[in-house]
Parts: C-alpha cells; sequence; structure tokens
C-alpha cells in the first residue's frame, strides 16, 4: 500500500511527565494511539515516515512567550522535546521531505497565553506558535492559518496572535459558557491590527458529525478561501469525542476522519483528548489515513452506533444561527475594524488569567498601539499572586522604524524600582531582553 500524501508522523508520548499518575494529561494519551498504529500496519505503508523529535531552544520559547521568571524555570525537558517534535513536523514540511505532517505530542499547548507563571488547562507553552515563529524566522514570512478543532477555546493562540493580521485563528469548540476556559465567544474577534482575523465559532453541547461538518463548510472554508493562506495548521484537539470524560460533544472518529480530509492541513498538532482508550486510538487512527490521503471508512470505535449521535433539531438550529452570524462578521471586518478604533491612539485590555493546576492568579493589562503603519508596539503590565511585578514590551514583527525605537526606548528608560521583571521581545530583529 501507498499513500497518496507524503506524511510524517513524529511521536512523543513524554514518559517522564504527568501532573498525576491518574491525571487525564498523561502518558497513555498516546501508548494507546502508538499501540493501535502498530497493529493496523501504518509503519508499513509506503509513503508513511516516522520522525524524531528534535530539542526545542530557549531563543524558540521566547520568540512567542514572556516566561516569569525565565524558560529554564517554567519548563522541563518534555516540553522542549514537545515543542521540538512540532518543530521537527513543520520543518520536514517546509524542506518538502514529505507533504504532510502530524505531530503527536505532548505536553499539549493551546492554552498557553504570552505571560507564562505556570500550568493553566494542561499547558505551559503553546505549541503550535512556537513552532510557527521558529519556520518564520528560518523560511521567512508566511500567511498562515490556525484551526483550532479542541473543545476547549484555544484562549491561548488567540491571546498570541490576537494582533496579527498574518495569522488567522478559527477556533471551534463548546460554547464557553458551559466549558473550560470560559472564553471564545464571538465578540472576541481580533486587537486593532487585526480585527476580523480571530474567530471564534462557540457551539452547543451535544453538537455531532453533522454540526461540525456544517461549520466547517458553512464558515471555515470559505474563509479560508478568501483568506488564502500559505500554510494552514490544525491545532488537532480529540476531546470533541462522544466518550470524553471532560466535554459534552458527540462527534465520531469517522467525523473527525472527514474534517481533516475537508479541511486538508499542512501540519496537525495534537492537543487535548482525554478518552484514552474509547476514542485516541481510533481518532489519531482516521487523522493519519485522512492525512495520508488513504481509505479511512473502515475505522470505527467498538461501541459505535449512529443511531446514538442523531443532532437535535435546536442544536442544528443554533449552529445555523451562529454560522450565519459569525459569516457576516467576517464579510463587514474591515468596515467594523474602522468604525471600533478610528479616532483612538491606544486600545486598553484588562483581565485576570489563572493558572490553575498551579493556583496561580494574575492581574495584566494589555496596551495596544494603534499605528497606520505596523502592528504597533504592544505592552503587558503584569502582577501575581506569587509576588512578581512584570513589564513586558513586544515589538512586532514587521514593525516600522518609531516603533522599534519607542519599544527601546521604553525597555532602557523604565527602572526595576517599580518592577520585578522587565523583558523586551524584539521580534524584528529576533532579540529578547530581560532585567
Amino acid at each position: 500500500m501507498r499513500a497518496n500524501n507524503r506524511l510524517g508522523l513524529v511521536f512523543f508520548p513524554a514518559y517522564d511527565w504527568a501532573i498525576s499518575p491518574t491525571h487525564p494529561e498523561r502518558e497513555e494519551r498516546l501508548l494507546y494511539t502508538q499501540d493501535q498504529i502498530v497493529e493496523e500496519g501504518i509503519e508499513d505503508i509506503e509513503g508513511i515516515e516516522f520522525l524524531n523529535p528534535i530539542f526545542a531552544q530557549e531563543k524558540d520559547i521566547e520568540r512567542v512567550h514572556f516566561c516569569v521568571p525565565d524558560v529554564k524555570t517554567r519548563l522541563t525537558q518534555s516540553h522542549f522535546i514537545s515543542v521540538g517534535g512540532a518543530i521537527k513536523a513543520a520543518q520536514a514540511v517546509m524542506d518538502k521531505e514529505v507533504d504532510k505532517s502530524f505531530a503527536l505530542v505532548r505536553p499539549p499547548g493551546h492554552h498557553a497565553q504570552r505571560m507564562v507563571y505556570g500550568d493553566r488547562g494542561f499547558c505551559i507553552v503553546n505549541i503550535e506558535a512556537i513552532m510557527l515563529e521558529k519556520i518564520r524566522q528560518d523560511y521567512g514570512p508566511l500567511k498562515v492559518a490556525i484551526i483550532d478543532t479542541d473543545c476547549h477555546h484555544g484562549d491561548g493562540t488567540q491571546d498570541i496572535y490576537w494582533n496579527d493580521k498574518d495569522t488567522l485563528f478559527i477556533s471551534f469548540h463548546q460554547d464557553g459558557r458551559t466549558l473550560y476556559p470560559g472564553t471564545g465567544f464571538m465578540d472576541e474577534f481580533g486587537g486593532p491590527a487585526a480585527y476580523g482575523y480571530n474567530i471564534n465559532i462557540p457551539l452547543p453541547p451535544e453538537t455531532s458529525d453533522e454540526g461540525f461538518l456544517y461549520v466547517l463548510d458553512h464558515v471555515v472554508l470559505p474563509i479560508l478561501e478568501e483568506y488564502k493562506p500559505d500554510l494552514i495548521i490544525n491545532s488537532a484537539g480529540q476531546d470533541n469525542h462522544y466518550t470524553d470524560p471532560l466535554t459534552n460533544m458527540m462527534f465520531t472518529a469517522q467525523g473527525y476522519a472527514r474534517l481533516n480530509k475537508k479541511l486538508n492541513p499542512d501540519i496537525a498538532i495534537l492537543e487535548g483528548g482525554y478518552s484514552i482508550e474509547g476514542a485516541l486510538p481510533y481518532v489519531n487512527l482516521g487523522i493519519i489515513l485522512a492525512m495520508a490521503g488513504l481509505d479511512y471508512s473502515q475505522v470505527r470505535e467498538p461501541d459505535y452506533d449512529p443511531s446514538l449521535f442523531k443532532q437535535s433539531k435546536r442544536v442544528t438550529e443554533e449552529i445555523k444561527h451562529v454560522c450565519t452570524k459569525i459569516y457576516g462578521q467576517w464579510k463587514k471586518r474591515d468596515q467594523l475594524q474602522w468604525a471600533t478604533f478610528r479616532e483612538l491612539e491606544y486600545i486598553e485590555h484588562p483581565r485576570q488569567i489563572y493558572f490553575d493546576t498551579d493556583g496561580i492568579l494574575e492581574t495584566q493589562k494589555q496596551k495596544f498601539k494603534i499605528c497606520k503603519k505596523c502592528a504597533g508596539v504592544n505592552t503587558i503590565h503584569s502582577t501575581s499572586n506569587t509576588g512578581f511585578v512584570v513589564l513586558a514590551i513586544t515589538i512586532p514583527l514587521g514593525a516600522c522604524s518609531h516603533c522599534l525605537d519607542e519599544g527601546y526606548l521604553l525597555y532602557k528608560s523604565t527602572s526595576l524600582d517599580k518592577y520585578s521583571n522587565i523583558y523586551l521581545q524584539d521580534r524584528v530583529n529576533d532579540q529578547f531582553l530581560a532585567k
């Protein structure tokens, strides 16, 4: 048998890392999948190649995150290798060694925001974002779409790319009124330089294959056709599955495979999914076959019964209403951006963030400068109940000379009298400074 698409697979179960021995996010998440892949003979298919992960560098993390107090304090070796697995998957695609790649790695990352004090939602650092900024640094500018199909809103990825028009972020997830992290609503539409390029599609509990594929056909694919990205990345969370213990959806392995075939991502990165025996081996197998361009029609869970997953009329109508509203917002994004920000010089975004695994509460205020020439210098004033008081400055990719100078002036002129830590993230020159 030969794959129609050359597919690279990266496995990293992180044997030495778990929040606790019985925590949902543990190494068995991938070990059962590994067994299933061996049993099905995936390793024997010509055109499917198994790739070894590499070790990410501190500099890779610092392009995306402000780790408090520093990267080495916050990350374990497993995190460096999980990120490195995603980077390897992307490099294989960019170097044309494979057509597509799937990084089955853990720990996951899509809840990790720019400021990192600890673990939230099982995530320390954002796997996809670090991978993407590494390949942008090595291969040049890229227009990218990240499609997050995890059942939980990808709030970390949203935070990182909130003001970046070159990164379209679409997350469809269980409604935040019913599930962690309680965000991901339709009005979370992006920052002043990227208004309309952060798209959330909150779905009601008990959404089935029918609903997910409706969202794909009526919102996601039309937007991708208009946006025309150079790369499509799938944050491939699998906790929409009907057996997942943490969520309330009705997605199946067949649904995941069909979604993947339609979405046709260049790179997929495993995110959540905690039905270790009932879902992950079958969902991952379906995704692998779909990405390889092979028949997945016989992939079934042992207890699969299509009659049990009939979507209610109420859920169907709610999904249609949400899709109509969101696609309408996308079509009017330029007018909405102008009306929202036309007379402003800055936008301030105050909020509180709870790092649930570590019990750390952060209070922060983000400030986005509105610049006519670039995305504008951005600052975060952050305090935590662990005693840190932080100023973090970001000079974005493509920053104009004025914003570049403004960022450095602010960093140099601010003393440590008021802050425990001051950071400067210069994306133009790929520099990270700390004091």
